[in-house]
């Protein structure tokens, strides 16, 4: 998997040793109230190995779920280019498009991390090849909205279209090259 690199960060593939942080980010309620239809912590070291499992498996030619790590060493969140799921009957099938998403660590928030991360991570989308990149949120996450705002992305309203859930909906375009 190809890792990205800014002046702060590194975007690299999750591993197995990987799992205790894993557990200490996503076991805080703060980081996964927004997360999924029926959000939940997780409770386990396996959980997290099990999570980092399904992460590898949501990857293909495309799609990524990278590792955000801290020029130091430091890990900091997770950075998501994934296929994103039509609402439906279960199991949810891909829509054919791409989503973004992002979650960190609360020691990680208010650094400008998640922007840096999320603006790698449509560099790579559009460098690959993507022609459009869709964001959605739960409507009560004003900072994954803001952050939304601050990556240019348009806002096209409330949707119950992805996840079977509700979701306030972004998106993104390539950039047009003159």
């Amino acid at each position: 998997m190809q890792t990205l690199e800014s002046e702060r960060l590194r975007l690299r593939q999750w591993t197995a040793d990987d799992a205790p942080f894993v557990l200490d980010m996503c076991s805080r309620w703060e980081v996964q109230r927004y997360i999924g239809a029926a959000p939940r912590v997780l409770q386990d070291l396996g959980e997290a190995s099990s999570l980092i499992a399904r992460w590898h498996s949501r990857q293909d030619h495309l799609h990524r779920v990278w590792a955000v790590e801290h020029s130091d060493g430091h890990l900091l969140g997770t950075l998501l280019l994934v296929a994103i799921s039509g609402s439906g009957t279960p199991p949810l099938q891909p829509t054919g498009e791409t989503e973004i998403g992002w979650y960190f660590h609360p020691d990680a928030w208010g650094h400008g991390y998640a922007h840096e991360a999320a603006t790698l991570g449509l560099c790579y989308a559009f460098d690959v090849g993507l022609a459009k990149v869709l964001a959605v949120t739960h409507p009560d996450n004003a900072a994954s909205q803001a952050l939304c705002r601050r990556l240019g992305m348009d806002h096209l309203g409330r949707t119950d279209g992805y996840y079977n859930m509700t979701c306030e909906l972004f998106s993104t375009s390539r950039p047009q090259v003159d």
